[in-house]
């Protein structure tokens, strides 16, 4: 072996596995001697798995061995486990960092002593001797004599106490419980004399089957440092975007904007060679991103109209933003109009749903070319024809229907029958999408017209529901033409334009003909569509419309 192969090749001492009982390795956790590091996930399980693995360990079933990593070094970890506070170490003492098996011995912590305050908790478990089950309570009353909590496991006394006045058949069954967990050992490998630097890949290997984790989850292990949480990193600067509504965007999200601004661009492949870049390198692109994310997000709510990150038509778009506005933190007036065509195009264009590789790369460099003074940012989108608007579904996680109801906003529609303003804020944050409606209503539809689809984009406008609810099932000539008589034509076509029912399509409205009125305002969009994207009638690709066309389905 060359010099260079031995420098290359990690230091650590042969693993070799030993087994422990569960009891002792609880006791570890709680004493401090085992620790969980900061770039583990957190605890997932679902109550069917912590019912799972206790089961399987009363039948002897095998639970799969536990990874650790003994050192010196100090390194950010949890205070806290299964809502137990872990003690504190001594200076200088060798700890054993937990790197496989955080699930499982978070549950047998959780499962023997739990004594908390919240009878909701997933660590308020019992066996009942009757049914021989293990089961999770709902409140902290005390229990039949053959319900025993599982914290008694842990205490001898107290366990044995409890089933004295059982009958003899659920003695020997509580006895029996209580053996195996007190006998029950698992294999327990430990690593020695390991580098920091060797953490990450490590960690990242044995994650790879089971809980899947994310790409962020696999990034933060592979450049953790005691220097650097690339998820405290990333949470850091959603909390600068809270202000602005915005702090719900993805971490994968703001990790392609952190690559991009390495150097190397969005895709997982630029995403990973981030593991190449020290803490230091590491913690100052955050901050540029930090700033950069600010930037797009006033740049969405200021030029677009987006209220917050539910609105947002494709997270992956805000990547792209953020590199653009880091790039160029102030945009001339010329690049303003330059970017805000570029957001509306690729919204219309549904280009983000399919966000491949060679797409990433070529919106990277892009984005670099209209840095260096490119008039504007090139994409590959292809606006549809205006049949997208009469033929996809009204849904919140449509592109389509959001661009529509950024559409709807920026009109600052009133309510038809009342004349009152829409909330826009409220409408936009999805959390209720009640003020987005059928003109022609959902039941007319159904009755009324044979075939009649009433959820397509084309048909929603903004009206609050007890507008909706006085309408009900009734035809648009009937609402609509009595509406008429009482505003008179100049407030009615009026209001109906500021829900972007043209006087054309508001015609075909009151006369209950829902194809041409689908048609008239599907062109109408269509219309304001392309002028937003600055494209012509003739660039639009050919009339093939899916119903998923315009979903993110990007990895």
């Amino acid at each position: 072996m060359s010099d260079s192969d031995a420098a290359a090749k990690p230091s650590f001492r042969d693993p070799r596995p030993s087994p422990e009982r569960l009891t002792q390795l609880a006791q570890r956790v709680l004493s401090g001697d085992i620790l969980l590091p900061r770039f583990q996930r957190q605890f997932v399980w679902k109550r069917s798995q912590i019912i799972d693995l206790l089961d399987s360990v009363r039948r002897n079933y095998p639970i799969g061995s536990l990874l650790l990593w003994q050192t010196r070094q100090k390194l950010a970890s949890e205070r806290s486990i299964a809502d137990l506070e872990i003690n504190e170490t001594k200076p200088d003492y060798p700890v054993n960092y937990l790197l496989d098996g955080q699930q499982r011995l978070s549950t047998i912590c959780g499962a023997l002593y739990w004594s908390g305050t919240k009878a909701d908790s997933v660590w308020n478990l019992a066996f009942d001797l009757r049914s021989g089950r293990f089961i999770h309570l709902d409140t902290l009353d005390e229990q039949p004599a053959h319900i025993i909590p599982t914290r008694f496991l842990a205490n001898p006394s107290e366990y044995f106490m409890r089933v004295i006045t059982t009958s003899a058949e659920m003695q020997a069954e509580a006895r029996a419980l209580f053996d195996r967990f007190t006998d029950y050992q698992t294999a327990v490998v430990t690593l020695g004399d390991m580098s920091i630097q060797d953490v990450g890949p490590v960690f990242e290997r044995i994650n790879s089957t089971g809980t899947r984790l994310t790409i962020v989850d696999l990034m933060r292990a592979a450049t953790w440092s005691p220097e650097f949480d690339l998820v405290d990193k990333i949470d850091a600067i959603l909390v600068e975007l809270e202000p602005k509504r915005f702090a719900k965007i993805e971490r994968k999200t703001i990790l392609r904007a952190v690559a991009a601004a390495s150097g190397s661009g969005f895709s997982a492949e630029d995403m990973d060679a981030l593991r190449d870049l020290d803490a230091d390198g590491l913690n100052d692109l955050v901050k540029k991103v930090t700033e950069a994310a600010k930037r797009a997000a006033d740049f969405l709510s200021t030029q677009i109209g987006v209220p917050g990150d539910s609105a947002l038509p494709y997270a992956n778009q805000f990547a792209v933003l953020a590199e653009i506005f880091r790039r160029v933190p102030s945009p001339s007036k010329k690049q303003y109009t330059a970017i805000r065509k570029w957001f509306w195009l690729t919204t219309f264009a549904s280009y983000f749903g399919g966000w491949n590789t060679g797409n990433m790369a070529s919106d990277y460099g892009a984005v670099e070319a209209f840095a260096a003074g490119a008039d504007e940012i090139e994409n590959s989108s292809v606006p549809p024809q205006d049949s997208v608007w009469r033929q996809r579904d009204f849904r919140s996680n449509s592109a389509t229907s959001k661009m529509l109801a950024l559409f709807l906003a920026q009109k600052s529609p009133v309510d038809l029958l009342t004349g009152q303003k829409i909330d826009v804020g409220k409408s936009l944050s999805w959390d209720n999408d009640k003020e987005f409606h059928h003109l022609f209503p959902r039941a007319y539809v159904t009755r009324e017209i044979p075939g009649g689809k009433p959820n397509k984009v084309a048909n929603i406008i903004m009206l609050t529901s007890i507008s909706n609810i006085k309408i009900r099932d009734q035809a648009p000539s009937v609402y609509l033409g009595k509406l008429r008589e009482e505003l008179g034509d100049e407030e009615f076509y009026s209001r109906m334009g500021a829900s972007l029912v043209s006087k054309e399509a508001t015609d075909a409205a009151l006369a209950d003909d829902y194809d041409a009125f689908l048609r008239i305002r599907a062109k109408d969009l269509q219309g304001l569509a392309m002028e937003l994207s600055a494209v012509n009638e003739t660039s639009a690709s050919p009339d093939l419309v899916t119903d998923d066309d315009d979903v993110d389905t990007t990895d």
